[in-house]
């Protein structure tokens, strides 16, 4: 879990240096955390067996901890570029929102998902 957060701000981060080209950035950053996504999703579906609510937190857990990630890398970012401490102070607020905004669709997406591919595969439902 923590592996995975990590791996999403260091994609949000590194993926935004690149100053040209900037949508194609975006676009790849989006497409290797939809893959980060999917592929702890399945680690916890397929190889750990995880109920859907389990699962579900351990998955919006490593996308929340992903975006704390990102806004740390944010203010550390406005420190660096001198921005105003206005500025400065609604990146602190991005660091209880920005997991929130995050992790609870994340939760509600994989949690919902796991219900209906345990209900199609007529395991135990937990």
């Amino acid at each position: 879990m923590v592996l995975v957060g990590a791996l999403y701000a260091m994609v949000g981060i590194v993926f935004a240096w690149p100053t040209g080209h900037a949508r194609a950035w975006r676009l790849a950053a989006w497409i290797v955390s939809i893959a980060a996504y999917a592929g702890h999703v399945g680690y916890e579906r397929l190889r750990l067996r995880s109920s859907a609510f389990t699962g579900a937190l351990r998955v919006a857990l490593a996308v929340a901890l992903g975006a704390f990630g990102l806004a740390v890398g944010a203010i550390a970012h406005s420190i660096s570029a001198g921005t105003s401490s206005d500025h400065r102070r609604l990146l602190l607020v991005a660091l209880a929102v920005w997991p929130a905004m995050t992790g609870l669709p994340a939760f509600l997406v994989t949690w919902i998902a796991g219900r209906l591919l345990m209900r199609s595969s007529g395991a135990d439902t937990r």
